[in-house]
Parts: structure tokens; sequence; C-alpha cells
């Protein structure tokens, strides 16, 4: 988890997106996730400088950018 308020606060930094939570994932071996929202092109840009962080620290394991999630993904969030 501290790995990934890293890497989110690279993220925030770097681009004009906005942070939408931070979970430890239960029954997933102690991995964390991060939600994120913006246009896609600051997206890119952060999520990569957040992957940066967590690929130095050997913590990341998968990172994507969904252009048009479904509004049902981002009620849940929210």
């Amino acid at each position: 988890m501290a790995s990934l308020i890293e890497a989110a606060a690279a993220a925030v930094k770097t681009a004009p997106v906005q942070l939408l939570e931070l979970r430890l994932a239960m029954a997933l071996g102690g991995k964390a996730v991060c939600s994120l929202t913006g246009d896609v092109a600051s997206l890119q840009s952060a999520v990569g400088a957040g992957r940066e962080v967590l690929s130095r620290a050997g913590m990341l394991v998968h990172a994507v950018v969904i252009p048009r999630p479904h509004p049902e993904l981002y009620r849940e969030i929210v």
C-alpha cells in the first residue's frame, strides 16, 4: 500500500487527474489498486508516472487506462 500511495502521488502531480480511491484488495495477496479519472491523455501521462514509481520498487503488477468505462463501474467507485 505504501508503494501505491507513492505512485498515486506521482500520478496526480504529473497531470490534471483526480484520484478516486486507493484500495487494499482483500484476498489478492496484499495487492492494492488505485482509481483515477480525467481525460485520456492526462491519464496516460499520470499512469505512466505511477507505473515508473511502482516498477522501480518492484511492485508493479498491471496498469491500464480504460478510455470509456461503463457507467456502472464508475458509479460503484464513487
